[in-house]
């Protein structure tokens, strides 16, 4: 049995100007929030980052600012260069290898990288061992021997599954808690559960990341058109809700928990903070210190 959940949230550079105006609210009215979650990271990359994957970044805010706001609360800053497609020329690139620099500089707590690449983890493992690293969910583990073989690795203090497999309960019960420990489950993800193209979808991303030019990827999902809506998240058979944590995952003995975004707008996150980690009676509360006030007119 888990007491605390960690969720690891999303956009580390590009909702910075969001996460300076909430995280003095989760300190100062900790009475806000539900007394059983944590912030175990933000993640996330700046824009131009040819080591980066999952979505293309595009904070603009300056590294040191970022980290010296996390750092401020005591949080773990992650990188997320999950390219799956580089190669060893790019390994030498100036503006990913100042980031880790200045990432690996400050130890407590400690920074880490959300990774897929092989060859970027050998690397990074030699010049910046300061750092810590994330199986990246874009290695689409739906396999779960093949994910049990990830969690075992060394290199990785987390492991993100496919979506897919987070329901899979008869199977991760046969975790120890060691490898508990080391499962970081996507809670809130909107693709379709029967997609095939997830891998081909990411590999464009990755493709764009270092300038290629290539065709966009077209969704073949139902709805696959309408893009992100959180309604239909929370319809995902693979969805992960504040129930399913209270009454199962922390039971169960698991703790981390991702929640998806980079992509998205700011206004969304803050429905996943206000959804995830606020009590009900207080999200208006928290509306109101962040963007609400009398004057606001939507229409």
């Amino acid at each position: 049995m888990k007491e605390k959940a960690y969720f690891h949230l999303p956009g580390l550079f590009e909702f910075y100007e969001l996460y300076r105006m909430f995280l003095p609210l989760f300190r100062e009215h900790r009475e806000y929030f539900y007394d059983w979650c944590e912030i175990g990271s933000i993640y996330g990359a700046p824009a131009d980052c040819i080591w980066g994957g999952g979505r293309a970044g595009f904070g603009e805010n300056d590294p040191e600012e970022v980290l010296e706001l996390m750092q401020e609360y005591g949080i773990s800053a992650r990188l997320t260069f999950s390219n799956s497609l580089l190669r060893q020329e790019h390994l030498s690139d100036r503006k990913c290898n100042a980031l880790c620099r200045l990432f690996e500089r400050n130890r407590e707590p400690q920074n880490g990288v959300i990774i897929y690449s092989e060859l970027l983890l050998e690397y990074l493992k030699e010049q910046y061992p300061g750092l810590y690293f994330v199986s990246s969910t874009t290695k689409v583990l739906t396999d779960f021997t093949q994910f049990e073989e990830e969690i075992r690795r060394k290199d990785f203090r987390y492991v993100v599954p496919d979506f897919r497999l987070n329901k899979a309960f008869d199977k991760l019960n046969t975790l120890s808690q060691a490898e508990k420990d080391k499962v970081e489950f996507l809670c809130n993800e909107c693709c379709w559960f029967g997609c095939r193209d997830r891998k081909a979808c990411y590999e464009t991303v990755s493709r764009k990341n270092l300038g290629e030019n290539c065709p966009e990827h077209h969704c073949k999902a139902p709805d696959g058109a309408r893009g992100y809506l959180f309604s239909k998240a929370m319809e995902n058979p693979g969805f992960i809700g504040i129930n399913d944590i209270r009454d199962i995952y922390l039971p169960m003995g698991f703790s981390n928990l991702k929640i998806e975004g980079r992509g998205l707008g700011s206004a969304l996150i803050l429905e996943f903070l206000l959804y995830y980690m606020t009590r009900p009676e207080y999200q208006i509360h928290v509306r109101e210190k962040i963007y609400l006030d009398s004057m606001l007119d939507l229409f």
